[in-house]
Protein backbone atom coordinates (compact mmCIF):
# COMPACT_ATOMS: atom_id res chain seq x y z
CA UNK A 1 0.00 0.00 0.00
CA UNK A 2 1.56 3.30 -1.05
CA UNK A 3 2.36 6.04 1.49
CA UNK A 4 0.12 8.67 2.47
CA UNK A 5 1.52 12.14 0.59
CA UNK A 6 3.58 14.05 2.39
CA UNK A 7 1.70 17.76 3.89
CA UNK A 8 3.11 19.26 1.65
CA UNK A 9 2.47 17.52 -1.29
CA UNK A 10 -1.19 17.28 -0.31
CA UNK A 11 -1.51 21.31 -0.24
CA UNK A 12 -0.46 21.42 -3.66
CA UNK A 13 -2.58 19.58 -4.88
CA UNK A 14 -5.68 21.54 -6.94
CA UNK A 15 -9.15 20.98 -4.87
CA UNK A 16 -11.65 18.41 -5.02
CA UNK A 17 -14.65 19.30 -7.64
CA UNK A 18 -16.98 19.65 -5.26
CA UNK A 19 -14.55 21.79 -3.19
CA UNK A 20 -14.37 23.93 -6.30
CA UNK A 21 -18.48 24.38 -6.63
CA UNK A 22 -19.15 24.80 -3.03
CA UNK A 23 -16.03 27.63 -3.45
CA UNK A 24 -18.22 29.35 -6.35
CA UNK A 25 -21.24 28.75 -4.71
CA UNK A 26 -20.12 30.68 -1.75
CA UNK A 27 -18.17 33.49 -3.84
CA UNK A 28 -22.35 33.70 -6.14
CA UNK A 29 -23.84 34.11 -2.88
CA UNK A 30 -21.75 36.94 -1.18
CA UNK A 31 -21.27 38.79 -4.45
CA UNK A 32 -24.99 39.23 -4.14
CA UNK A 33 -25.53 39.72 -0.37
CA UNK A 34 -22.40 41.86 -0.61
CA UNK A 35 -23.70 44.11 -3.10
CA UNK A 36 -27.37 44.18 -1.52
CA UNK A 37 -26.37 44.39 2.29
CA UNK A 38 -22.85 46.02 2.38
CA UNK A 39 -19.81 44.96 4.56
CA UNK A 40 -22.12 44.30 7.37
CA UNK A 41 -24.15 40.87 6.05
CA UNK A 42 -23.11 38.11 8.08
CA UNK A 43 -21.25 34.48 7.40
CA UNK A 44 -24.29 32.90 8.30
CA UNK A 45 -26.44 34.50 6.26
CA UNK A 46 -23.75 33.90 3.58
CA UNK A 47 -24.21 29.93 4.00
CA UNK A 48 -27.64 30.19 4.13
CA UNK A 49 -28.34 31.71 0.57
CA UNK A 50 -25.28 29.42 -0.65
CA UNK A 51 -27.88 26.35 0.71
CA UNK A 52 -24.20 25.25 2.62
CA UNK A 53 -23.15 25.25 5.70
CA UNK A 54 -21.48 27.68 7.97
CA UNK A 55 -18.34 25.18 8.39
CA UNK A 56 -18.28 25.44 4.39
CA UNK A 57 -18.01 28.59 4.38
CA UNK A 58 -15.67 28.78 6.84
CA UNK A 59 -13.06 26.26 5.36
CA UNK A 60 -13.35 28.51 2.26
CA UNK A 61 -13.37 32.18 4.02
CA UNK A 62 -12.00 31.48 7.52
CA UNK A 63 -13.30 35.14 8.26
CA UNK A 64 -15.94 37.49 6.84
CA UNK A 65 -13.27 40.07 5.75
CA UNK A 66 -11.42 37.28 3.52
CA UNK A 67 -14.45 36.90 1.75
CA UNK A 68 -15.59 40.54 1.33
CA UNK A 69 -11.90 41.02 -0.16
CA UNK A 70 -12.00 38.33 -2.45
CA UNK A 71 -15.70 39.68 -3.82
CA UNK A 72 -14.16 43.10 -4.13
CA UNK A 73 -10.78 41.99 -5.52
CA UNK A 74 -13.03 39.98 -8.50
CA UNK A 75 -15.46 42.97 -9.28
CA UNK A 76 -12.06 45.31 -9.19
CA UNK A 77 -10.23 43.33 -11.16
CA UNK A 78 -13.11 42.83 -13.71
CA UNK A 79 -13.22 47.06 -13.79
CA UNK A 80 -10.00 46.90 -14.46
CA UNK A 81 -9.97 44.61 -17.37
CA UNK A 82 -12.98 46.52 -19.01
CA UNK A 83 -10.82 49.88 -18.53
CA UNK A 84 -7.73 48.36 -20.30
CA UNK A 85 -9.73 47.38 -23.14
CA UNK A 86 -11.07 50.66 -23.80
CA UNK A 87 -7.81 52.15 -23.91
CA UNK A 88 -7.39 51.72 -27.54
CA UNK A 89 -10.76 53.14 -28.26
CA UNK A 90 -10.98 55.06 -31.26
CA UNK A 91 -13.14 58.08 -29.31
CA UNK A 92 -11.03 58.91 -26.16
CA UNK A 93 -13.20 60.92 -24.85
CA UNK A 94 -16.45 58.68 -25.31
CA UNK A 95 -14.25 55.56 -24.09
CA UNK A 96 -13.68 57.81 -20.61
CA UNK A 97 -17.06 59.19 -20.01
CA UNK A 98 -19.12 55.35 -20.78
CA UNK A 99 -16.46 54.00 -18.63
CA UNK A 100 -16.94 56.50 -16.16
CA UNK A 101 -20.76 55.95 -16.01
CA UNK A 102 -20.12 52.03 -15.91
CA UNK A 103 -18.07 52.43 -13.20
CA UNK A 104 -20.21 54.89 -10.75
CA UNK A 105 -23.46 52.55 -11.72
CA UNK A 106 -21.37 49.49 -10.75
CA UNK A 107 -20.59 50.68 -7.89
CA UNK A 108 -23.82 52.72 -7.07
CA UNK A 109 -25.55 49.33 -7.19
CA UNK A 110 -23.58 47.38 -4.94
CA UNK A 111 -23.12 48.41 -1.51
CA UNK A 112 -19.62 46.91 -0.78
CA UNK A 113 -18.03 48.02 -3.62
CA UNK A 114 -19.80 51.48 -3.14
CA UNK A 115 -18.21 51.77 0.82
CA UNK A 116 -14.87 50.56 -0.92
CA UNK A 117 -14.52 53.90 -3.14
CA UNK A 118 -15.92 55.78 -0.33
CA UNK A 119 -12.91 55.12 1.20
CA UNK A 120 -14.24 52.70 3.90
CA UNK A 121 -10.82 52.02 6.40
CA UNK A 122 -11.92 48.38 7.29
CA UNK A 123 -11.85 48.27 2.87
CA UNK A 124 -8.31 49.34 2.49
CA UNK A 125 -6.32 45.83 1.98
CA UNK A 126 -9.10 44.43 0.28
CA UNK A 127 -8.88 47.21 -2.63
CA UNK A 128 -5.32 48.17 -2.44
CA UNK A 129 -3.89 45.53 -5.24
CA UNK A 130 -7.00 45.59 -7.50
CA UNK A 131 -7.73 49.36 -6.81
CA UNK A 132 -4.00 49.94 -8.28
CA UNK A 133 -4.72 48.01 -11.32
CA UNK A 134 -8.15 49.79 -11.84
CA UNK A 135 -6.84 53.39 -11.05
CA UNK A 136 -3.82 52.72 -13.49
CA UNK A 137 -6.08 51.57 -16.32
CA UNK A 138 -8.60 54.43 -15.50
CA UNK A 139 -5.30 56.76 -15.68
CA UNK A 140 -4.79 55.27 -19.29
CA UNK A 141 -8.23 56.43 -20.03
CA UNK A 142 -8.20 59.77 -18.38
CA UNK A 143 -4.64 60.28 -19.91
CA UNK A 144 -6.11 60.03 -23.76
CA UNK A 145 -8.85 61.52 -22.69
CA UNK A 146 -7.15 64.78 -21.88
CA UNK A 147 -4.76 64.17 -24.23
CA UNK A 148 -7.82 64.24 -27.28
CA UNK A 149 -9.15 67.42 -25.16
CA UNK A 150 -12.38 66.10 -24.35
CA UNK A 151 -11.20 65.91 -20.50
CA UNK A 152 -9.88 68.40 -18.93
CA UNK A 153 -6.59 68.87 -18.06
CA UNK A 154 -6.03 69.65 -14.49
CA UNK A 155 -7.29 66.21 -12.98
CA UNK A 156 -5.10 63.47 -12.29
CA UNK A 157 -6.25 60.03 -11.12
CA UNK A 158 -6.20 60.25 -7.58
CA UNK A 159 -8.44 63.42 -8.12
CA UNK A 160 -10.42 61.55 -10.20
CA UNK A 161 -10.53 58.03 -7.74
CA UNK A 162 -11.87 61.14 -4.95
CA UNK A 163 -14.65 62.32 -7.58
CA UNK A 164 -15.76 58.82 -8.30
CA UNK A 165 -15.99 58.07 -4.24
CA UNK A 166 -17.88 62.08 -3.97
CA UNK A 167 -20.32 61.04 -6.76
CA UNK A 168 -21.24 57.94 -5.26
CA UNK A 169 -22.07 59.80 -1.79
CA UNK A 170 -24.18 61.94 -3.88
CA UNK A 171 -26.14 59.51 -5.37
CA UNK A 172 -26.76 57.72 -2.56
CA UNK A 173 -28.33 60.62 -0.29
CA UNK A 174 -29.95 61.65 -3.54
CA UNK A 175 -32.56 58.59 -2.91
CA UNK A 176 -35.47 59.62 -5.06
CA UNK A 177 -35.19 58.16 -8.58
CA UNK A 178 -36.01 61.77 -10.02
CA UNK A 179 -33.01 62.94 -8.44
CA UNK A 180 -30.70 60.06 -9.26
CA UNK A 181 -27.83 60.64 -12.13
CA UNK A 182 -28.24 64.39 -11.05
CA UNK A 183 -25.05 64.15 -9.14
CA UNK A 184 -22.82 62.25 -11.92
CA UNK A 185 -24.20 64.91 -14.77
CA UNK A 186 -22.89 67.69 -12.92
CA UNK A 187 -19.81 65.69 -12.27
CA UNK A 188 -19.54 64.88 -15.79
CA UNK A 189 -20.39 68.29 -16.62
CA UNK A 190 -17.15 69.57 -14.62
CA UNK A 191 -14.80 67.45 -15.73
CA UNK A 192 -15.36 67.77 -19.61
CA UNK A 193 -13.08 70.43 -21.02
CA UNK A 194 -14.23 73.99 -21.75
CA UNK A 195 -14.47 74.76 -25.41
Amino acid sequence: MPDALPRDAQERRPPRADARRNRERVLAAAREAFAAEGPSVSLDEIARRAGLGAGTVHRHFPTKEELLKAVIADRLTALAEEAAGLAGAGDAGEAFFSFFHRLVATARGHLALSAAFAGAEELADAVREPGASLQAAIGVLLSRAQESGAVRGDIGPEELHAIIGGVLVMERRLSSAASRGRAMAVVVDGLRASS
